[in-house]
Parts: structure tokens; C-alpha cells; sequence
């Protein structure tokens, strides 16, 4: 049973992984983008009835603009790279919604919001263009989907813990689930997560570049986010990296991204 179990996960494993355009890296697949694609379409559809859509207003219009941009940076960025039909199933929407969160976000298949609190600290286009940058670097990464498969994959290997000890004593059985359960979060989850914020931001940043947005002003923006305030949990604890962190990564990035935007003819 325990021979069985390792080989499911082992052939899972090989059998699930593809390639990103964006990272050149394989990366888990356990969930299909059409199913993925599917219930995120729906889910935001869903999630807009509920929630009031700002439009018409100046900043609505600046969300709608600057998230084309980023579009067609991203297009321009997989076409030069023989990936023209990357993007073939998205569906691009930009929405205001009103709700006083810093905060932004974007689903698998480009359904994006951007939340009317976020404006005020993203203090015109360019700020904007780094976090729908961001954001959007998120789903073309297939983040989303790693993340999914990354649990699935958890509970499978939690599974085989469980068949592991299946003949302790039902507080070794506890103690074994819990110590595998922190150590496979703080250990495997949050670096994940963390490594996905950081390709995030490199992305991101390539992406306002190419759209025509100095990544210098990516500094700016963070650094007002972290004037914000925010939470205090230890970075090894987090799924986030610190503050201090992530700008100092991104001034290590800016070259980067100036260099790829000088390819389509983006001086800065």
C-alpha cells in the first residue's frame, strides 16, 4: 500500500508538470486551465454582482487603461518569444470596485480588480501599472494553479503520513499529522508562496516597462505600501516576503526590466 501510494505521487508528479513561458520553469499542473479557467470565470462574475463596479469616474477609466497596456505588453512580451497563443483562452476584464482595501488582484484567465482603497496609494498611472503588473504576473505565471496543485499534493503526501503511522497509537498517529502538517507549511507552502511573489514582481515590473511605465517608480509604490502598515509575522512564517525584502529584491530587478523593455524600443 505505502509502495503504491509513493509511486501514485511520483507519476502524478511527472505526468502534471508543464512549462511557463514567463519562468522557463516546469511547474505543477495538477488542475487543467479549462477547469481552472472555468471556475474562475464564474467565480468573478459572481463576485462582481455582489460587490459595487465603479465606472465612469477617472479612476475607473485609468484601471481600464493601464490594465490594457499591461495586456498588450504581455502579448508583445509572448509573441516575441514564440508564445503567440499563450493567451489565446483569457478573457481580460479590468474592474473598479468600491471597497476601501489596498488591494489588488487577478484571477487565472485575466479577470482583474483593483479595489477603489488601492488608488490613493498608487498615486496615479504609474504606481497603478506596478500592481496590476503584479497581479497580473501572478496568472500569467499559472501561480494560481501551482498553488492548487501544490495542496492537492499536500494532502496526498498527508495521506501517505497517515497510512505511515497507521499503526502507532492514536496520539503518535496526532502528533505525527500535526508535525507534518506545520513542517510541510513553514517548510514547503510559504516559500512557495513567497518564491511566487518574488517571480511576481520581477514579471511585473518587465511588464509596466514594455507598457511604457518607468520600473523605477515601482520603489516609490512600494514603499508608500509598506508605509501602510501591515503585519508583523516573521517572513519565515509568512506567505509574503518583508517589506524591506521585496524592495530591495525590486531595485536588483529594475536593470532587468529596462533591459527586456529596451527590446521593443522602451528607453529609460
Amino acid at each position: 500500500m505505502k509502495k503504491v501510494l509513493v509511486l501514485s505521487v511520483c507519476a502524478a508528479l511527472v505526468l502534471s508538470c508543464a512549462t511557463n513561458p514567463f519562468t522557463g520553469k516546469k511547474t505543477m499542473a495538477f488542475v487543467p486551465d479549462s477547469s481552472l479557467f472555468a471556475s474562475s470565470f464564474q467565480q468573478y462574475s459572481a463576485f462582481l454582482k455582489e460587490n459595487k463596479v465603479v465606472t465612469g469616474t477617472s479612476d475607473a477609466q485609468m484601471v481600464q487603461r493601464v490594465g490594457e497596456k499591461i495586456k498588450n505588453a504581455s502579448e508583445q512580451w509572448l509573441k516575441a518569444n514564440g508564445y503567440s497563443n499563450y493567451l489565446k483562452d483569457y478573457k481580460w476584464e479590468y474592474k473598479l470596485v468600491q471597497d476601501n482595501a489596498v488591494n489588488a488582484w487577478c484571477m487565472p484567465g485575466g479577470k482583474i480588480v483593483v479595489y477603489s482603497g488601492l488608488m490613493k496609494v498608487a498615486q496615479g498611472e504609474a504606481g497603478l501599472a506596478t500592481v496590476m503588473g503584479h497581479e497580473v504576473a501572478h496568472a500569467l505565471a499559472n501561480h494560481g494553479q501551482q498553488r492548487m496543485s501544490a495542496g492537492l499534493l499536500q494532502q496526498l503526501v498527508g495521506a501517505g503520513v497517515a497510512v505511515g503511522t497507521s499503526e502507532m497509537s492514536n496520539e503518535a498517529q496526532q502528533m505525527a499529522m500535526a508535525a507534518y502538517g506545520a513542517g510541510s507549511n513553514v517548510l514547503g507552502m510559504m516559500p512557495f508562496s513567497r518564491k511566487h511573489e518574488s517571480e511576481a514582481d520581477r514579471i511585473g515590473l518587465i511588464l509596466m516597462a514594455i507598457a511604457g511605465y518607468n520600473p523605477d517608480n515601482a520603489i516609490s509604490f512600494w514603499q508608500r505600501m509598506s508605509a501602510q502598515g501591515g503585519s508583523s509575522t516573521p517572513e519565515i512564517l509568512s506567505t509574503h516576503p518583508s517589506d524591506k525584502t521585496r524592495i530591495s529584491n525590486i531595485q536588483k530587478l529594475i536593470p532587468v526590466a529596462k533591459a527586456e523593455a529596451a527590446k521593443f524600443g522602451k528607453k529609460y
